[in-house]
């Protein structure tokens, strides 16, 4: 590989004087003020980066008559030793290059002391218990408490002791109907299989064996005699190999053996789907399923279980919208659904007759994205309106109780609660307000705050707000930017640009102690609401899928080259940042506009288009991307925007840092290992491409609050070295 060289800063004796310095002269002070405020990008300190080098294959795939290499193919075999030893030597590289970033350990001191604040969720009441999660602040999982009547709080479950290296997190905590029994999920080492644990919640001692190798599972209890959960078939050997066009649904009897639990549904061609999920009705009558070939649209059944013979019956047998019960009173389903409605409405039908030729609007499509809840006796109806929620109380009946009067422009959730529950809770949060627990009468309508967090942040000394940008084809994007008050519009603000754009999420306003260390330290954080999320409804999503892919990168792209028109930054302090698919997005604007930021930091992506059906649970993403297998149309459209295939010898490329974990089996690290060995064998400017390789993690989830901490330490050192600065802004 050749040597590449970070950019030398030559005024580094302009930015720290010591008493032993010559008098400085007020053109001296001057400069040494302009190069703290607007610091040049051409040095630093001279970092010389020797890559390791990464053997080239000979693989060579043909798609529709056009020959494509693949040269880092030996890299997806997560298990051989000679990939073990290249991510050894790869993270050796990264490190000795962040060693040398003189504030790394500043950054991440900042990191601990807001992060260290105690977190405590919604309770919920099981039995004669009420349930919470806490985290004392540092601590590498949350710990599950509980409460008896007599208001005596004792630890219930605590995570931080399933394992030495606080890699162990527990998943999902769900409780039998009269809350007796618990079933508990963990995740090893970040892995989506699970473990599932069964206690007796007084003693609690497990009552039976662990259920295991259990992957995308729910657990819904029926009664107090067992509960249904979904798996795959395991693979051997390396987890490239899993099938996951076949997951079926089983049901688990308390007392007997994993090996005997019947498969309820899937396990034969008619009923083979990559996604199927089983629950049950609050009163116990009804299982409904949910079956589906892709991350986007499900097949529905529903199952009496009041009757011993009753056989599985069909609500929807295409996969053309998703749709799901929320609810039943007696026999009357209320059922949520984007089926002619790509907003959402509800409808109702009676479980007799459920299919759709049967249903009646209940709430009715509005211009707005409709979310909903239930609890005590009330349907919530959460809209998103621009990225921003609003909430409607609504009775059974149908009428309109009241708009729920929430404490300000940001982001909700909650709501939930069972039928007899007296008060529900919600959390509010956006980008500068941390997360507030209210406790909500659903009689009186009246919020009250029931837990504010103690953070040493005050959200008075910084702002949020939302502007509409205009995109390519003339499409208007939201975004909201997020900044310290009193920032000076200069063109020069280091700045993070984040997006996601697919699989119909939202980006909603949120609080994060990363962000919220990001603009204390004077930066200003940008997140885009891209073609692609579901902040639209349905034709927002389908805009951003398979041959319309593009629209989500043009917004991207549009979204810096706004900062930068409005003077909030320039190229030289722009960085691009998004996970998973978000880093997809990052891979493919890097690639596409490279001179447009200055950093890039793709997390967990997907970057290999060509192949990436042909891992673990790929296949089922198919619906937002379409494959390389589909046609010659789908293939070329791929393999044009595909980040590994679009890397090029003679660009300058803007300083990467990749991060990926090493045992990820949602989003394989082979993308991220293949990404960065083109980046490194044709970057051709002196920025930096490095790959960060968390061991013994995952896709992210359940992550240990140390390594997320250290991650994003490296993340910030990265940005802002790479900006131009020599110390912290």
């Amino acid at each position: 590989m050749k040597k590449l060289l970070v950019a030398v800063l030559t005024s580094s004796l302009l930015v720290a004087c010591s008493k032993h310095d010559e008098p400085q002269t007020k053109a001296a002070k001057d400069e040494k003020q302009a190069s703290q405020e607007t610091p040049s990008n051409n040095a630093a300190t001279e970092m010389a980066i020797k890559y390791p080098t990464t053997r080239k294959g000979n693989q060579v795939d043909e798609y529709f008559g056009t020959k494509v290499d693949d040269p880092y193919r030996w890299l997806e075999d997560d298990m051989s030793e000679e990939t073990a030893a290249w991510v050894k030597t790869q993270n050796k590289v990264t490190f000795s290059f962040l060693d040398k970033i003189k504030y790394r350990e500043d950054i991440e001191k900042k990191l601990e002391k807001l992060w260290n604040y105690e977190k405590v969720s919604s309770p919920f009441k099981e039995g004669q218990y009420t349930y919470f999660y806490k985290n004392d602040g540092l601590q590498n999982q949350s710990v599950v408490y509980r409460t008896n009547d007599k208001g005596e709080t004792e630890v219930f479950l605590d995570p931080n002791k399933f394992s030495d290296d606080g890699t162990t997190s527990l998943a999902q905590l769900t409780f039998s109907k009269d809350g007796s029994i618990a079933a508990y999920s963990i995740s090893e080492g970040g892995s989506d299989w699970r473990k599932i644990i069964i206690i007796d919640v007084e003693t609690k001692k497990p009552l039976e064996d662990a259920l295991v190798d259990v992957k995308f599972s729910g657990i819904s209890w029926k009664g107090n005699e067992g509960f249904y959960y979904s798996s795959y078939d395991k693979p051997e050997g390396s987890e490239l190999s899993a099938k996951t066009d076949q997951h079926k649904l089983y049901y688990h009897k308390l007392g007997t053996s994993q090996k005997d639990d019947p498969i309820i549904f899937g396990g034969t061609d008619e009923q083979k789907h990559r996604y199927v999920s089983g629950w049950v009705s609050e009163d116990d009558q009804y299982l409904f399923i949910s079956a589906a070939v892709s991350t986007s649209g499900n097949k529905l059944f529903m199952k009496d279980l009041s009757k011993s013979d009753a056989k599985l019956i069909t609500i929807l047998d295409h996969t053309n919208s998703d749709t799901y019960p929320i609810d039943n009173r007696g026999s009357k389903l209320f059922i949520v659904t984007n089926l002619n409605a790509p907003n959402k409405k509800i409808v109702t039908v009676d479980a007799s007759k459920p299919q759709v030729e049967n249903w009646k609007d209940f709430i009715a499509e509005t211009e707005n994205v409709l979310t909903p809840a239930t609890g005590s006796g009330y349907i919530f109806a959460e809209y998103m309106v621009d990225a921003i929620s609003k909430v409607k109380q609504y009775d059974y009946e149908g009428k309109l109780i009241r708009e729920v009067d929430l404490p300000g422009v940001g982001n909700v959730g909650g709501f939930s609660g069972k039928k007899d529950d007296t008060v529900l809770y919600y959390n509010f949060a956006n980008y500068k307000t941390p997360s507030t627990i209210y406790s909500y009468d659903p009689k009186t309508g009246t919020s009250d705050v029931y837990r504010k967090p103690e953070i040493a942040f005050n959200p008075d000394n910084y702002e949020s707000k939302q502007v509409f940008y205009t995109s390519k084809d003339g499409t208007k994007v939201p975004m909201i930017i997020s900044h310290k008050k009193g920032l000076k519009l200069n063109g020069s603000n280091p700045t993070i640009l984040y997006g996601y754009g697919g699989f119909n999420v939202s980006l909603a306003p949120r609080f994060s102690v990363t962000t919220a260390v990001w603009m204390q330290m004077g930066g200003v954080y940008a997140v885009a609401n891209l073609r692609g999320g579901g902040e639209y409804g349905k034709e927002w999503h389908k805009a951003g899928t398979k041959l319309s892919k593009q629209n989500v990168f043009d917004d991207f792209i549009a979204a810096g080259e706004f900062l930068i028109e409005q003077k909030y930054t320039d190229s030289n302090h722009l960085a691009i940042q998004g996970g998973s698919n978000g880093g997809l997005l990052v891979g493919a604007v890097m690639t596409q506009r490279p001179e447009l930021m200055k950093v890039a930091l793709p997390a967990v992506g997907v970057l290999d288009m060509l192949r990436y059906h042909t891992f673990t649970a790929g296949a089922g993403w198919a619906y937002d991307y379409g494959t390389a297998e589909d046609s010659k149309e789908m293939f070329e459209y791929l393999k044009g925007y595909s980040p590994v295939h679009n890397v090029k010898s003679g660009v300058n490329y803007p300083a990467t840092l990749i991060t990926t974990g090493d045992h990820d089996d949602r989003v394989v690290p082979a993308h991220s290992f293949k990404f960065a060995a083109e980046l490194q064998e044709h970057q051709s400017g002196s920025n930096p491409t490095l790959i960060r390789i968390e061991t013994n993690a995952g896709h992210g989830a359940g992550t240990p609050t140390s390594k997320r901490i250290e991650q994003a330490a490296d993340i910030f050192a990265f940005t802002l070295y790479n900006f131009g600065y020599l110390e912290l802004p």
